[in-house]
């Protein structure tokens, strides 16, 4: 970790590279990333969704100059999902040739590094460098128990065994980042082997600047009228609140139908690129639309 040592000395040098990829993180996050990237730990990072923890992992994999590797967690995702599988269908293809041939094929010949399809976690612990590789675990709420149950070993060992060639250990352990909804509850031995952070939703000042810098072509008078908003849209009883991702999706959608100003015709024709829900797409139009639009 000594070259990252040097590339990210201290928490201003991580912050501004995170901004120069731009993403705009606070003291806190940006302090928790660097103790992660400095102490080789995982770092767990949790908030609602759309606040922007995947795209922390992104900013940190270009900050870093290094690879970033997702792996995207969904209910029944399994480890050799995770890990590798093997090419069956050039492990087949390669039998009927030696057959044809009239050759013999050990186990030894088909199951090799050639056969071998790395996936996401082994391709982590297996990338060459010349710096460790970001490992974005993501979503990790949606994965099962017994998954949950595996990442411990592997973040404990930075390791992983196949069978037929042996354990393939990390040179250089990946930068890992688990992010969570919080759709379920994390085990207490998963978090303890993690650093954590709660990304809460930004000030409506930072969200005009990111807004701003995600989409430049939007006006800065409409970024902030939009950041205002989306923040009295998070104060109503909404099934799903806007993050930050819905606000530059609904700056970028007012942008591209030349609407520039935020009166109740632009937020009226708009309101899908900010509300995912019909039942919050009603609950501002039956009482709120006036009063977003003003406060805005």
């Amino acid at each position: 970790m000594s070259d990252l040592a040097e590339l990210v000395p201290d928490v201003a040098t991580l912050r501004a590279g995170l901004a120069t990829s731009g993403y705009l993180a606070g003291d806190a996050l940006a302090t928790a990333l660097l103790l992660s990237v400095r102490m080789g730990q995982p770092i767990l990072l949790e908030g609602e969704p759309g606040v922007g923890k995947t795209e922390a992992a992104r900013a940190l994999s270009s900050t870093l100059d290094t690879v970033l590797i997702r792996l995207q967690c969904y209910e029944g995702l399994s480890s050799a999902e995770a890990l590798y599988e093997w090419n069956y269908p050039r492990q087949l293809l390669a039998i009927r040739l030696a057959e044809a041939r009239g050759e013999a094929l050990r186990d030894a010949d088909l199951f090799s590094e050639e056969y071998l399809l790395a996936r996401p976690l082994l391709a982590a612990i297996t990338h060459p460098g010349p710096r460790p590789a970001v490992l974005l675990i993501d979503e990790v709420d949606r994965a099962d128990d017994e998954f949950e149950a595996f990442l411990l070993e592997l973040l404990a060992d930075a390791a992983v065994t196949i069978p037929e060639l042996g354990t393939r250990r990390a040179v250089l352990p990946p930068v890992v980042v688990l992010t969570s909804n919080r759709t379920r509850d994390l085990h207490d031995a998963l978090k303890r082997r993690c650093l954590y952070h709660w990304i809460a939703y930004p000030e409506t000042q930072r969200v005009a600047e990111i807004i701003r810098r995600r989409v430049p072509a939007a006006s800065g008078w409409l970024a902030e009228r939009v950041a205002v908003a989306v923040h009295r849209l998070r104060g109503l009883p909404l099934t799903k609140p806007p993050g930050v991702a819905e606000a530059i999706n609904w700056a970028n959608a007012l942008h591209v139908l030349g609407l520039s100003t935020l009166d109740e015709l632009a937020v009226e024709s708009t309101l899908g690129a900010v509300l995912k829900y019909p039942e919050d797409v009603e609950t501002v139009r039956a009482g709120e639309l006036s009063a977003l639009v003003r406060n805005a």
